[in-house]
């Protein structure tokens, strides 16, 4: 299949000063824009972010705790919201972060690599042995060393951002597969994942807020399906679903997963008709001198154009940005500033929690990994893509253990003591570096047994 026609800017055009070749716009503006349209640049942010709240956590541990617990009070009539910046990000800006995985994931599932059943059986497998053996790991540390059983769900989580990031620092010595792969599984995971959050992290429900979000979202089913396309409805309406989550007493990120599913993945207007009805236009426009071509025609044009793109599409070109650029490193910056002492590394990493967190991420999500797919592709015949071998599948595996900012999250959720959730975040830390370094070390060597012949 040939590659649509690409539209170009015609010469003699001016171009705006990001894309001049002025001094500033070429040597720092445009090799900005290319590091952040990669995979990597957000991991990069990410862990610029953590560091930034570590440095700042041990350096001034009270202005840290004093700024993040500053209180804020938003009101609509008679209701009045308490939150304090912890909150703002922690409940607030990380809805729009599920947003966003709600939107990738409807849009995997629809368009992308798990449209194909047969394709997708292998990476849902992975995903789900990864999250087995690194609950299950979790579990027998605590039953064992008498811990706390309720941060289970908190090495089942992986950061895709990170997780991509590695895998981009391997580059081409990885197969080009393998990407796909990873992606597909830390889409399954996400899903799962928010159903954890979902049925097992809300507490003290509340049915009136409960079904009045759920009236909120039938009437935003109720407008796409008579055509609505203003956006002020649908803002005013998602802000009342998140208000109505948060006050249920399920956890208000829920509110962006639900909005995410019920966007939809078809355009308004079918692009092909509406191509057609432009070209059809398009000879009278071009007979036409600039005083005769109105704005109001190129508006409709324009608009025309907008409306035959997907507003799942369009949502998640413009949200993808702000959700991994900025929601994502003050979620960093916000959560991940723990003190770090000998003694308190020492109990991360040796008590129950904390050592249960490591090996579950470190140990048991890459072994669930391997062997739940391969199991499967023995029983059910399911085949890896050409370029793909259990050697390259099990050299990825411990990249899953990247379980920073989601794993984080789940643990604000898990534990309520203060002294939990330190040692947690010290345990996702230090897991995730590790897990990270193993993978990337496990590709490469794969890489070089494969040239050597070995």
């Amino acid at each position: 299949m040939n590659d649509p026609p690409e539209v170009r800017q015609p010469r003699g055009f001016p171009s705006p000063w990001a894309r001049s070749d002025r001094p500033v716009a070429r040597r720092i503006v445009r090799p900005l824009e290319r590091f952040v349209s990669q995979e990597a640049g957000s991991g990069v942010i990410l862990m610029v972010a953590a560091i930034a709240a570590l440095v700042w956590a041990n350096a001034a541990s009270a202005s840290y705790e004093d700024f993040w617990h500053t209180e804020t009070v938003a009101g609509v009539g008679a209701l009045e919201l308490h939150l304090d910046l912890l909150e703002v990000v922690n409940d607030g800006f990380m809805a729009i972060f599920f947003y966003v995985v709600a939107l990738e994931v409807k849009r995997e599932f629809i368009f992308g690599a798990l449209r194909d059943r047969s394709y997708a059986a292998l990476p849902i497998a992975a995903a789900f042995g990864t999250m087995v053996g690194a609950g299950l790991t979790y579990l027998a540390v605590n039953l064992i060393g008498d811990g706390n059983l309720d941060g289970w769900a908190i090495p089942i989580a992986t950061d895709i951002a990170f997780a991509l990031a590695a895998l981009g620092l391997v580059g081409r010595r990885a197969p080009t597969e393998l990407r796909t792969f990873l992606l597909t599984l830390a889409v399954v995971d996400d899903l799962a994942t928010i159903v954890v959050i979902a049925v097992f992290y809300s507490q003290g429900i509340s049915l009136i807020w409960l079904v009045g979000g759920v009236l909120t979202l039938a009437a935003v089913a109720a407008m796409q399906r008579i055509g609505v396309r203003a956006l002020a409805p649908y803002v005013v309406a998602a802000g009342a679903v998140w208000v109505a989550v948060h006050e249920s007493g399920v956890h208000a990120t829920i509110a962006g997963v639900a909005l995410g599913f019920l966007t939809p993945a078809r355009s308004f207007y079918p692009p092909r008709g509406t191509s057609e009805a432009i070209a059809d236009q398009l000879g009278t426009l071009v007979a036409e001198t600039d005083e005769e071509v109105s704005e109001a025609t190129m508006s409709e044009v324009s608009r025309l154009s907008r409306e035959s793109v997907a507003p799942l599409v369009r949502v998640e070109h413009a949200l993808h940005p702000w959700s991994a650029y900025v929601v994502l490193p003050l979620f960093a910056l916000a959560n991940a500033g723990v003190e770090v002492t000998l003694d308190g590394l020492s109990d991360a990493l040796t008590g129950p929690v904390g050592l249960g967190i490591l090996l579950g991420l470190v140990v048991g999500a890459p072994i669930g990994g391997i062997l739940l797919p391969m199991g499967v592709a023995r029983f059910t015949g399911a085949m890896l893509p050409r370029s793909l071998d259990w050697a390259a599948i099990a050299a990825m595996a411990p990249l899953k253990g990247i379980g920073f900012t989601v794993a984080i999250f789940i643990s604000i959720l898990a534990f309520d003591d203060d002294a939990l959730q330190a040692q947690a975040t010290l345990a996702i830390l230090v897991a995730s570096l590790l897990a990270g370094l193993i993978g990337i070390g496990s590709l490469l060597l794969r890489n070089h047994l494969v040239r050597s012949g070995a």
